[in-house]
């Protein structure tokens, strides 16, 4: 029968012990090793339990949590443990090879894998454990290859004593454990790096060199732990000076949501640099969802602003997405028209999307949004939505604070969670573009490069990729 592998927890057992050991030793002959646990324990300072297997398969099931070491004797017979075909000679090959989720290390492949058949494969039921190999006092070789194999240290079955035992068998655990946190480190640079480049294709640098209009943004994905949701947006000057503004929402949480929010966006920047816009461009972003979504149920919701080169108009199409909030100063921030909005894209197979003219004015401030920031529960027991007469009375209420461009934003977003009592349970993301003339005046017609939003999300790993700094607005 073959050798069964016990599962492993997450932690081994050697760090989050604080003081009895526990050894598990594995040969055939159980009179082999001579220690008794009196002297094991004299030697260690602390109580020391001993277990003893003559083969892999009982190993397997004493194999347990509080195991914090393994002594090996690589003399172990393969034939006499229930050892058959596809246990460990056959395993012996392909041993830590594989990735492991609880942070093992991969083992290379041995010059000697036959000889070393049976630690290879306590390798690979115990990859949180630490490994003493057992070997003959003239065979050096062998046990130089068991260290490179992927135990921790060796012995000479000739020198063997409590004094020494108990000393490699603090190192063997303190070795694994440092092995284990390197491996772990070096994944978190890797998860960062990665994190760093998909972030890159979420989040798009804005192009607004020369526009004048400031911005700002914030995107915070619902999936706990999530770097990418289904929420998108870009914004991007065209050489006619007119700015056209995008955000979306792609139904569901998912990493395939995810994927397609950022082909979506990708879309609408090439059409609108391509000069396509309006009617024709949702037309065009709705063929590309139907051949790229998983499923037909499958839609996403999406609103479009184009700014006119003098910032005083723009045209605005809304498919199955909330409308933008302008606020102009000196007066409360009011929601945009909404009644000539179309459908969702994906949902009707030859919908139209009329586009709206609608005065801007010579100052403002014009906030797009996901539903996730509106959906939040408010009020006892969270029995109502914050909507969006809740979310305009919320920004206004922010606005006679004198706050604005990222602190509005920053606020907003930190007063819907506190309403909500915690992280929400739907993607958030909300930009904000403004026009100030005498912030124009300033920087003499133009206003400074702007850079991708800030993303909220659980603490990054130890190494953190670098960010651009957000400028002031």
């Amino acid at each position: 029968m073959p050798v069964p592998v016990p599962p492993q927890r997450s932690a081994p057992a050697a760090e989050t012990s604080h003081g009895d050991l526990t050894l598990l030793v594995i040969e055939d002959d159980p009179a082999g090793t001579t220690i008794t646990v009196p002297e094991l324990s004299a030697a260690a300072g602390t109580r020391v339990r001993i277990r003893t297997a003559r083969n892999l398969t009982e190993a397997a099931r004493l194999l347990t949590d509080d195991v914090d070491c393994i002594l090996l004797d690589l003399a172990l017979s393969l034939t006499g443990g229930g050892s058959g075909p596809g246990t460990p000679a056959t395993d012996a090959g392909t041993a830590g090879s594989g990735p492991s989720d609880s942070g093992s290390l991969p083992a290379p492949v041995s010059a000697r894998a036959d000889e070393l058949a049976a630690l290879t494969h306590v390798l690979r039921i115990a990859p949180l454990h630490a490994v003493l190999a057992l070997t003959a006092q003239d065979d050096t070789e062998l046990a130089a290859e068991a260290v490179r194999v992927g135990a921790q240290d060796y012995l000479f079955r000739g020198e063997l004593d409590a004094r020494v035992l108990s000393r490699a068998i603090r190192y063997a655990v303190e070795r694994k454990r440092a092995d284990i946190a390197q491996h772990q480190l070096t994944e978190s640079r890797l998860r960062a790096q990665e994190n760093a480049r998909l972030e890159r294709g979420l989040l798009p640098t804005p192009l607004l060199e020369g526009s004048g209009l400031s911005f700002a943004a914030r995107y915070r994905p619902g999936r706990s732990r999530a770097l990418l949701g289904g929420d998108f947006y870009d914004v991007v000057r065209t050489p006619d000076g007119t700015v056209h503004a995008m955000i979306g929402d792609v139904c569901g949480h998912g990493p395939d949501e995810a994927a397609l929010g950022v082909e979506l966006r990708i879309a609408w920047r090439a059409l609108t640099l391509a000069g396509l816009c309006g009617d024709e461009l949702l037309s065009t972003l709705q063929q590309v969802l139907e051949h790229e979504r998983q499923s037909e149920e499958i839609f996403a919701t999406l609103c479009t602003v184009d700014i006119a080169p003098d910032g005083r108009r723009a045209g605005l199409c809304l498919a199955g997405h909330p409308a933008p909030l302008l606020a102009r100063r000196g007066l409360p921030a009011r929601l945009l028209p909404y009644e000539d909005g179309g459908p969702a894209l994906g949902l009707l197979p030859r919908a139209r999307w009329p586009r709206r003219q609608v005065e801007l004015g010579g100052a403002w401030s014009l906030m797009m949004y996901t539903d996730g920031l509106i959906e939040g529960r408010v009020g006892t027991g969270g029995s109502e939505r914050l909507g969006q007469d809740g979310m305009v009375a919320m920004v206004n209420g922010r606005l006679e604070q004198g706050l604005a461009g990222e602190e509005l934003l920053e606020a907003a977003v930190a007063e819907v969670r506190e309403r909500h009592g915690g992280e929400l349970t739907d993607d958030v993301a909300v930009l904000l573009l403004g026009r100030d003339p005498e912030r124009i005046r300033q920087w003499g017609g133009s206003a400074p490069r702007s850079h991708p939003a800030s993303v909220d999300r659980p603490p990054s790993p130890p190494v953190r990729a670098a960010r651009a700094q957000r400028p002031p607005l």
